[in-house]
């Protein structure tokens, strides 16, 4: 099973296993990491899923839609590798994904 590497805010790192189709969003929550709000539970209507991803990941992970990108806007925090996790579906291909919690706004 493909798995995700999730840095949290104070610097620990966890590996998380996922089934393909979810979200990065839902891998996250489901694994009881709270410090990653997602207060509309994915409809990509907020922002309190950020997260950071590398720029060579930024290329794994599909296109960021136009509502995606004025949401990140909306952060303080949003950096060239940002994207909101519950618009990043889980796929195998994805494989050893390394994303790091953004700081909270």
């Amino acid at each position: 099973m493909a798995k995700l590497n999730l840095v949290k805010r104070d610097g620990t790192s966890l590996e998380i296993e996922g089934e393909p189709g979810i979200s990065v969003m839902e891998m996250i929550r489901d694994h009881g990491v709270d410090e990653l709000m997602a207060l509309c539970g994915g409809c990509c209507s907020c922002a309190t899923c950020h997260v950071f991803l590398s720029d060579a990941d930024m290329g794994r992970t599909g296109e960021v839609s136009a509502d995606e990108d004025d949401l990140l806007d909306s952060s303080d925090h949003r950096q060239t590798g940002s994207r909101l996790s519950c618009q990043i579906i889980w796929t195998e291909a994805l494989d050893g994904l390394t994303v790091t919690i953004a700081p909270e706004d």
